[in-house]
C-alpha cells in the first residue's frame, strides 16, 4: 500500500472571529492510494490555523497555512501506512 499527496491547495482563509492575529482557512489535499494495483484518489478538506506575526503577507500566510496542512496529512499518512516489522 502506498500513500502520496499528489496536490496541495488554499481553498479559503479569513482572520479568526475571535481571536485577534490569527487566521483561519481550509487546505484542500488530494492524496492518491495504492490498493491492490489500483490507484485511489482522496479528496481532503483540512481545516488549519496559524497566528500572524509583524511582517507577513498575505503570501507568508497563505504558505504558513498550507505548510501546516501538509503537516497533518504527513501525521495522517505515518498513522495509516502500516509499520514495518
Amino acid at each position: 500500500m502506498s500513500l502520496d499527496l499528489i496536490d496541495i491547495a488554499l481553498s479559503e482563509h479569513q482572520p479568526h472571529p475571535r481571536i485577534p492575529n490569527r487566521v483561519t482557512g481550509k487546505v484542500r489535499a488530494v492524496l492518491s492510494e495504492t490498493l491492490g494495483g489500483k490507484q485511489v484518489r482522496h479528496d481532503l478538506l483540512v481545516p488549519v490555523w496559524i497566528d500572524v506575526h509583524d511582517g507577513m503577507s498575505s503570501d507568508d500566510v497563505e504558505l504558513a497555512l498550507m505548510v501546516k496542512a501538509a503537516d497533518i496529512v504527513g501525521r495522517l499518512k505515518q498513522h495509516l501506512l502500516p509499520r514495518s516489522a
